[in-house]
């Protein structure tokens, strides 16, 4: 069984995002965007779009996706992509949840597409 080599850190509560809504973490110079969908999954992307660098936390969640507000551009919650026929990612982390407490792996380069 290979051990687990996340350094989870508790970052907020379910209760304190709206469902199909966001709330916004800070780690140093980062700025973190913790999303919940309809059925209670929680992601978390950097809060910037790889378009033009819109504040994702402030679209609109659909399904596991979010529309950044500046653009329309639509980015996978589950691994930052931009969908359809535009290009670009943001960073994506691992997020867990326990006990509706949600725990955030702020080290980079553990989601990748």
């Amino acid at each position: 069984m290979k051990a687990d080599t996340h350094d989870w850190k508790l970052v907020g509560t379910l209760d304190e995002i709206p469902k199909q809504g966001a709330r916004r973490v800070h780690h140093g110079d980062r700025t973190i965007a913790l999303f919940r969908t309809q059925d209670d999954q929680i992601f978390a992307l950097e809060d910037k779009c790889p378009h033009k660098n819109g504040q994702l936390s402030q679209g609109i969640v659909h399904g596991n996706c979010v529309t950044c507000p500046l653009h329309n551009w639509v980015i996978s919650l589950e691994t930052g992509t931009a969908q359809g026929t535009n290009e670009g990612r943001t960073q994506a982390y691992p997020v867990q949840v326990r006990d509706r407490k949600i725990y955030l792996d702020f080290t980079l380069n553990q989601v990748t597409c």
